[in-house]
Parts: structure tokens; sequence; C-alpha cells
């Protein structure tokens, strides 16, 4: 496709100065008046689907006012319509959750019975997902200027999908979106100009994708303005990438050829168009990766990067000292809140700090009501609620306008695809206005105690895939007295951890063998997001075991009662994020054990792929 012709250099400025003053205006408009907009947002979903058999089954009847709706409509979680996603997915066409065909599934990290959620979409949620992409620049080119004078070096990668039994793909969010043509055959834009051409991110061989996104982004090292990944541990294992492939990528640039192991055409074909012999830079990259220190490795290779450009709220925040080591201190930009049920809202103030990071939600995206949330401050993070509401709880749900500042409240989304009153599972917190829309903290996600990538397991997944393992030691008279797990990200990829407090009755010790088939039970009976992660993204690395000394948790009990913890009351945690208990269970460890292998993975859901 012929490019078209370049503007000239002022032209152009004044069409990006233009198109910016109006994304503002808009963002302007729809806080200024978020509870209209609101309502006109429900108005139009329950027009667009008043005839769907989901809302007919509750006795809508038609009606589009948000007092009926609320009056009727009960607030769900995905267990509450899996059977009408099952119908959609097995090739039933008729309008069950919306009035528009679903297109395809977005599959969600958050899992049910093990398996990843599927959220419906329709065609024209492209172009609502793209809107909320289009605000983003704008908004940063307001505190760090002239973005568009270069480039962003992003590493993006597809994953595997699958398809339903009727036909539908089944994939996650963003690579929805990076197949479309929506992000392919998007119009020449200085802010959506990055170093990876097209190609390169959507090679679903993830060695042959980094490998090649990283080439581009070492070639084109002077123009980079930004950088970043979706989540920050994503970014983490580029750089470790780098730390790792170094010397085969200099050996490319300094002969402008690529590696042999890179054999997808038409990824090859697109690196050599920017790929030139280069030995002088070369040299340069070789000098630095092969200093003894990789402090600020990213400012010194890509010296004219502003900020980089990765979610670090949530669990990814265990990852920003590493993402200040490696940059120094370069600030971390979290610009957007979405998900697979429903884009969200974005970060009108990028260059905070990742503490005070606030999203406003754009009223145009869905509809959206909140749940208050009060929780008892225990040693955990996590979140847990009941599965359904009564009365009283859904009497409580409120609307974006009348949230109250400093509240947590759990997100509830109606949206244009087909989920009415969906229960999310995160949870925000209330920290101020834009205009009349409040934005938020994000807290967490409910229930999850471990995560390093985009995998969350929770308390009862963790609780049942031990009772699994430690049928291993049953031969042994041997058992688990006490256990607790968390994440560690210190290596790369991040892994689970679990420390053991063992009680053994026989005679014979238990052989390492035996730690190993307990550490590989554990991740085969963790849920199909863990288990691609370690699999098939490499995102994850093997689980690992710590035996600790007897006694080690009547220690960890005595120094959360020094803390003020009520003996009454104590429990033993099941997930420490806490650096000095860590540190505690880590003096007490005698042994430890790492799964010898990847836990089985396919993609697609486990009944699926029965029937074929």
């Amino acid at each position: 496709m012929p490019e078209a012709p370049k503007a000239g250099e002022h032209g152009h400025h004044i069409l990006v100065a233009e198109n910016n003053k109006k994304v503002l205006q808009f963002i302007e408009e729809v806080t200024t008046n978020p509870d209209e907009v609101q309502k006109r947002v429900l108005a139009e979903i329950l027009t667009e689907n008043a005839h769907v058999e989901y809302l007919q089954r509750h006795g809508l009847n038609g009606h589009t006012d948000r007092d009926t709706f609320k009056k009727i409509m009960p607030a769900i979680t995905y267990e509450d319509i899996q059977t009408d996603i099952t119908r959609i997915a097995n090739g039933d066409k008729s309008q069950i959750l919306c009035s528009q065909p679903i297109s395809e599934f977005l599959t969600s990290s958050g899992t049910s019975g093990g398996e990843r959620k599927l959220m419906p979409t329709i065609e024209e949620e492209l172009a609502r997902r793209s809107q909320l992409y289009s605000l983003l620049m704008p908004v940063m080119s307001q505190f760090v200027p002239d973005l568009e004078k270069g480039k962003g070096m992003y590493f993006l990668f597809i994953k595997s999908e699958a398809k339903t039994p009727g036909g539908l793909p089944a994939r996650p969010v963003l690579t929805s979106y990076y197949k479309s043509p929506h992000f392919k055959n998007r119009r020449p834009d200085p802010y959506t100009n990055y170093t990876s051409p097209n190609e390169t991110i959507l090679c679903s061989d993830s060695y042959q994708s980094m490998y090649s996104q990283m080439l581009c982004g070492l070639c084109q090292n002077k123009e980079v303005l930004r950088v970043g990944a979706v989540f920050a541990s994503g970014f983490i294992r580029a750089i470790r990438f780098l730390e790792k492939h170094w010397p085969l990528l200099c050996h490319d640039i300094r002969a402008g050829t690529i590696n042999a192991q890179i054999t997808d055409p038409s990824v090859r074909e697109a690196v050599m168009k920017i790929l030139k012999p280069d030995p002088k830079l070369a040299d340069f990259v070789e000098a630095e990766c092969s200093k003894d220190s990789w402090q600020g490795i990213i400012t010194r290779l890509w010296p004219n990067t502003k900020y980089i450009d990765v979610i670090v709220t949530g669990t990814m925040s265990q990852y920003i000292p590493t993402l200040d080591y490696y940059s120094n201190g370069l600030p971390l930009v979290c610009t957007m809140y979405a998900s697979s049920e429903c884009y969200f809202g974005v970060n009108l103030n990028p260059l905070c700090k990742p503490s005070e990071v606030a999203y406003t939600l754009i009223p145009t995206m869905g509809y959206f009501e909140f749940l208050p949330v009060h929780r008892n401050n225990g040693v955990t993070n996590s979140i847990s609620m009941p599965k359904s509401l009564n009365e009283k709880e859904q009497q409580e749900l409120v609307d974006l306008v009348d949230v109250k500042i400093g509240q947590e409240y759990e997100l509830i989304v109606t949206t244009y695809a087909g989920l009415y009153r969906y229960r999310v599972g995160d949870v925000l917190r209330v920290a101020g206005f834009k205009n009349k829309a409040p934005q938020f903290n994000f807290i967490c996600r409910k229930n999850v105690v471990l995560s390093i990538d985009s995998d969350k397991t929770d308390e009862v997944e963790l609780q049942n895939a031990v009772k699994n393992a430690v049928t291993h030691l049953m031969p042994f008279d041997a058992h688990v007295t006490e256990y607790t797990s968390y994440a560690d990200t210190t290596t790369i990829p991040g892994h689970y951890v679990l420390f053991w407090e063992l009680n053994v009755n026989g005679s014979t010790p238990v052989p390492p063998s035996v730690f190993e088939d307990c550490c590989l039970t554990i991740e085969e009976s963790l849920n199909s997001v863990y288990r691609q992660g370690r699999a098939s993204d490499k995102s994850i690395g093997p689980l690992e075991i710590k035996i600790v000394e007897t006694g080690t948790f009547d220690k960890l009990m005595d120094y959360a009662i020094s803390l003020g913890a009520s003996i009454n009351q104590y429990k033993t945690p099941r997930c420490v994020k806490f650096a000095p208990i860590v540190e505690l269970l880590n003096s007490r460890v005698v042994s430890s054990y790492f799964s010898p292998k990847s836990p089985k993975w396919v993609p697609g859901h486990k009944q699926w792929n029965n029937m074929n």
C-alpha cells in the first residue's frame, strides 16, 4: 500500500496539536456531565438489546430506564451466565445476551473451574477500544512534549488462540486487538510509530518475536523516546532476554544479517527493511552490555528515553525496584485501565508516582456501578466477597457520580456486548475527581493471593493443589503440618514458592524426586492461565517448595503477635508479601526443590478438546 504523502514538518505538528486539542476537549465534556452520559449509555444498551433472551428472562420487558433496570436486574458473576456463554460457544446464534452477533470471545485471565472465562464481544467494541487508546498520547503530550518526533519501543506479543466448538475465535483481548484491522491498518500516526514492525508483533513464536523486536529496537536506538510493554513483568523479561542474547544481536547489527533461528519469512523481510550493517552501533551495544553492572541499561542503550510505559499497579507493583534499577529511575507510567470485559479509563496524571496512579473512568465505555467493600485488614492483601448479593447488598450499589472519596468499591459493569451488572472482581478506591467524574486507585483483584504475570491464583485453588500434592508423601508417613506461599519476583521469570513444615514419622527419608513430584502436582492442579504461562509463554518459572525447620510457623505466629495480631484470631496466612516475614521464612529453609518439567497445557477449554 503506498504511503500517504508526508505533510510538511510544520503542517504535521499543526495536525497533531489540533487532534490533541479535540481529544482533551472530549475528556473535559464527558467528565463534566458523566451522569447524563451514563444514563444515555445505559439507555442505548437496553434499547439495542431490548428483545434479547437474557433481559426477557429477568422480566425487563423492554424498559430502558435506570430505575427499572436497577430494580429488576441482579448483579451477577461469571457462573450465573456460564450456561448462556456455553450455548453461544457451541454455536447457538439466537439473541441470547446481545442483539448483535457475538464476533469472538475474549479469554479473561480470571478463571472459572480452572479454565479461562470467556467474555462475549461484538465487532463494534473494537472501535470503542481504539477510541480509548486514542486518548492516551494527547494526555501524555501535556506532560512530555515532542513525543511525536520519535518512536516508541514496545514489546507487544500475541498469544495462542483457540476456536470454540461453534467456530468463534477465543483469544486474549490484546491478541484480538493486534490482529484486527484497527491495529494492522492504522493510519500513519506519530504516536503509534513503533520500532517493532507489525510482522514481528504478530509472529506467534515468542522467541522469534522477542528477538526481532529487540533487534529493531536496538537498530533505531537514537529514535526511541519511550519504551514499554503491557505489564511490568513483560518488559523485564525483554531486558533479561537482552542480557542473555546480546552477543547474537550485536553480531546481526554488525553484519546487517538476521540470525538463522529467525525462520518466519515475513519477520525476516520486515526486519531487513530496518537492519543495515552498523559496526559502530554494534561496538557501542557490546561495550554497554559487557560491563559488570546493568544498572541504568535502558538509558545507556536508548539515551533519549523519557519514560517507561507499563502497568505497575496491583500485583505488578512488585517489579518497581527492578525497573528503577534498569532505568536509573525513569518515570514509570500507567496509562490506562482495561480488562477483557470492558475498557474502563485513563490516567490523566501519567507522571505521578506508581503508588498514586488513579484512573478516570470514561463514561462512554460502558455503564458502571459500584458495590461498597468493607474489609478487615488481615495479613494478606486478598479480599474475599460473597458469590451472590442479597437484597440489601444489591440496594447498596451506587452510580459512578455517587461514589464517596476514600471508600473502596467492587466494580460492576454493563456493556454493549451483552454483560449486564457483571461483577468484574476488581477492587477500586476513590482517590479524587476530574470535574464530576471520579478517579480510582486500583487496589487488587478480589480473592487473588499469588500472581507473577497475568496469572491469578486464589487461596481455595492453592489449598486444593497442596492437598493433591501431599499424597506423594503418604508412603513415607510424612505430612505437611503448615504451609504458606509467596510470589518470588527476584528471579526472571518470577515463580511461586511454597514453604512447607513437615512432620515425618517414617524411618525412610523422603527422596528429593518425591518433593519434585509434589512441585509438579501442584502446577498440574493450578488453573490454565498459570499452566499456559509456564508451558507456552514461559512467563512463569518452575514452582519451588522450600522445606523449613520444625517450629518455623510458631515463630511466624510470635512475630505476627508482636506486630499486634490477636492470638485468638491468628490464622496462618496462606500467602505472605511482607518482606520481614519472607526473610524469617527463608532464614529457616533446610532444603528446596523445583518442578522438574512444565505442567501440561493445550489451547482452548478442556471440554472442547474432549469434543474434537
